[in-house]
């Protein structure tokens, strides 16, 4: 990898990982300040899917806006809307406040799609599996710390952990302003060469309902049912763990801290090793088994007559299997779209795939609140079941076939959301 690519990866990095710090400060305590204001576990989990509402409305929007005018200023703004989110929960002291911060946090949150385009724009396609793994493994470690200091500035009172994360968002736009670079070349055609095409927003969300089967269309598909599970059971994981094992508001963050450092030792140690080993196909297979055990295995410690200490044990050892499964199998998958995705529409394509994500960030929470009054067991089951349809549709999955580097970034893949042709 080029040192003008490791410079400007290195920089999004950190932008991504403070911004992931305030993030995990505020989302691990948001159930218990719901369940404080009257909230039930359907409507807590509304609250947590609003954000992705917000998001789902935006994602495209702000992959298209990246495309025209850049990445950075897309990320910028975003950044921005982060902070006042962050401020307005600091605020909140009713149900419909609450609401207020997800929404105008999930606007903001819409440049995922932008932040996958930027590592697209700046590494090489043969590179990219193993820099969205850095990207994840920068968001992991936020995860890991962020969830500790929330519980920490939970001690300040309900506004400690949104004040405080809203000051450091504001200290992540400035440092993002002064030192993050853009991704994108501004190319400029030859005289008389036609200019490149893109397709129509509409015609691109349009593609993945109708060949489902097409190369990207079905990265997008299995991205969009693992997201559904995986989100299901983050809905409703809080309250679980407060049921089931007495967790509180200012110790919530140290589970989610065990879960970040998972994830950042897989993404940032184990992801790269693995892709070289079984590529990118192999790799998303291994991560849809991962989840598919994990998932339904969390619920089993509680079920056991143990000592407490023993079953936390337990727990821990199974819920390992959740933080693997998505180190390997979102960046692989984003990695194998990428490639199937030609320059032009990069930013595009990946709003899109945020867009499908969204929804399914949108609905698994709902639903997992939902199943939750009926059992609290049954919302792990249920996401585990969904990873079986994710695990059947990897086994799909066909490794790209191996391009020049200059290929790679001139075709068009005018068809990668077309019908794919019949064997």
């Amino acid at each position: 990898m080029e040192s003008s690519s490791l410079k400007q990866l290195s920089v999004l990095m950190a932008t991504v990982f403070v911004d992931m710090i305030g993030f995990l400060m505020v989302v691990p305590t948001l159930p218990f300040y719901a369940k404080q204001l009257g909230a039930r576990p359907v409507v807590i989990t509304l609250i947590i899917s609003s954000f992705f509402f917000a998001q789902l409305l935006t994602a495209p929007l702000w992959g298209r806006f990246s495309d025209r005018y850049g990445r950075r200023p897309a990320l910028l703004v975003g950044l921005s809307s982060s902070a006042i989110a962050f401020a307005l929960f600091g605020l909140a002291n009713t149900i419909w406040l609450l609401f207020i911060f997800r929404l105008v946090q999930g606007a903001g949150g819409g440049t995922t799609g932008v932040v996958q385009a930027y590592v697209s724009d700046s590494v090489p396609p043969e590179e990219r599996a193993k820099a969205l793994g850095w990207i994840s493994a920068a968001t992991n470690a936020g995860v890991m710390i962020g969830g500790a200091v929330g519980s920490l500035a939970a001690h300040l009172g309900p506004w400690g952990p949104g004040f405080v994360a809203a000051g450091l968002c504001t200290l992540n736009v400035i440092s993002a302003w002064l030192w993050l670079p853009e991704s994108r070349r501004s190319d400029v055609p030859a005289e008389g060469a036609p200019k490149p095409q893109r397709r129509p927003l509409l015609q691109s969300v349009l593609a993945v309902l109708r060949h489902p089967r097409s190369p990207a269309s079905s990265l997008i598909w299995i991205y969009t049912i693992a997201m559904m599970a995986f989100m299901g059971m983050n809905g409703i994981l809080a309250l679980y763990l407060g049921t089931a094992y007495g967790v509180t508001v200012r110790t919530i963050g140290f589970f989610f801290t065990y879960i970040g450092a998972i994830g950042l030792v897989m993404r940032a140690v184990l992801l790269g090793p693995a892709v070289r080993r079984f590529g990118e196909v192999g790799v998303t297979r291994l991560g849809a088994l991962s989840l598919v055990l994990g998932l339904a295995g969390i619920p089993l410690p509680a079920l056991v007559d143990l000592p407490g200490s023993v079953r936390f044990g337990l727990l821990a050892v199974v819920t390992l299997l959740v933080p693997v499964g998505t180190a390997l199998l979102f960046p692989a998958t984003t990695a194998l779209l990428s490639r199937r995705t030609s320059r032009e529409e990069m930013g595009q394509t990946m709003g899109v795939q945020q867009s499908f994500g969204s929804v399914a960030r949108l609905v698994g929470p709902v639903c997992a609140g939902a199943i939750y009054e009926v059992d609290i067991r049954y919302p792990f089951w249920a996401a585990a079941a969904l990873m079986l349809c994710t695990s059947f549709l990897t086994t799909r999955q066909r490794a790209p076939e191996s391009r020049p580097a200059a290929a790679e970034e001139d075709r068009g893949d005018e068809g990668v959301f077309s019908a794919p042709k019949p064997s």
